[in-house]
């Protein structure tokens, strides 16, 4: 792994911007359950809910294509009434012998998280390390107090090195999109009270003990998740490979807004459905409705997610 420096940081810029997490989207009371734990082996994973937003009309703008009339089809078939869409962030903690291991850390918009884990036996003071799938602002928001200062003072951070080396990119930033454009800046800033504490990784790496990183790129450029493993157990963490299941297992083509690259964020949607199908890889999704897990199982041309024993 790749250490970063604050030199490092500070060349890439510290400006205040914020990017918005959920555009269209307003914020939604708690989520229930609050949380839900889930063993892989003896290791175990607690999926700790940071609230939700809701967008108001999710067949309006949010798959890129597909009709609005497809997208109710396909919400009603899930037993959602829409045209609404609740939108949680669902964040995945370890419990290792070495601490905490946090796999993201939410938008940082309300205490949810750290109240949250306080419910759930989790103190924020243990996490020892904070690995991310991407740079989203909602993934990434959680690493700052209200003040500015680290929420995680005792935490290492490890990052995707090719998410490090897009939102880090001065020639990146200039050629982004002016939507996209502020997420540039709000990357910088969340990570530099770290200054000292941040190493890059690559896919296939083991970023902790039976935490390994998979490449699933599309999405953002360098996004992965994580498959939590302690013998012949495993759990995949997803991050936003696969967002909101009542949409996207059935229809594995389709694609929101957010994927950045949406050639091959379907392409990595379907491998990643195809491999948790075939080898009945437990999955927990960043934002599945909670308790945000369960069992990818093929239907028809798409898939669908069945709750854990």
């Amino acid at each position: 792994m790749t250490v970063i420096d604050r030199r490092t940081l500070l060349a890439a810029g510290t400006a205040a911007v914020l990017a918005p997490a959920l555009p269209a989207a307003a914020q939604t009371p708690a989520i229930t359950p609050a949380f839900r734990h889930v063993m892989v082996g003896g290791l175990r994973a607690t999926v700790v809910n940071d609230g939700a937003a809701t967008r108001p009309d999710v067949t309006q703008g949010f798959v890129v294509n597909a009709q609005p009339a497809q997208i109710s089809a396909a919400l009603e078939a899930a037993g959602q009434p829409g045209p609404a869409l609740v939108n949680p962030y669902n964040v995945t903690i370890i419990r290792t012998p070495a601490g905490l291991v946090a796999l993201d850390v939410g938008t940082g918009a309300t205490p949810a998280l750290m109240v949250n884990m306080r419910n759930a036996g989790l103190d924020p003071a243990e996490v020892v390390l904070i690995a991310h799938t991407h740079f989203h602002g909602d993934h990434i928001g959680g690493l700052l107090a209200a003040d500015g200062s680290a929420a995680f003072p005792n935490a290492r951070i490890a990052v995707p090195e090719g998410e490090w080396n897009f939102w880090m990119d001065a020639g990146e930033e200039a050629r982004a999109t002016p939507a996209r454009r502020p997420g540039f800046a709000n990357a910088r800033r969340r990570f530099v009270p770290y200054e000292g504490r941040i190493t890059r990784f690559a896919p296939g790496a083991q970023v902790a003990p039976g935490i390994t990183a998979v490449a699933t790129h599309g999405h953002s450029p360098g996004h992965v998740s994580f498959l939590v493993a302690d013998g012949a157990a495993q759990l995949m963490v997803i991050g936003d490979a696969i967002t909101t299941p009542a949409l996207f297992l059935p229809n594995p083509d389709w694609y929101p807004i957010f994927d950045m690259d949406p050639a091959m964020a379907v392409a990595t949607r379907k491998r990643l459905l195809d491999q948790l199908a075939t080898d009945r890889i437990a999955v927990v999704g960043y934002h599945f409705p909670m308790p945000a897990t369960g069992i990818v199982e093929r239907a028809g041309t798409g898939y669908r997610l069945a709750p854990l024993a």
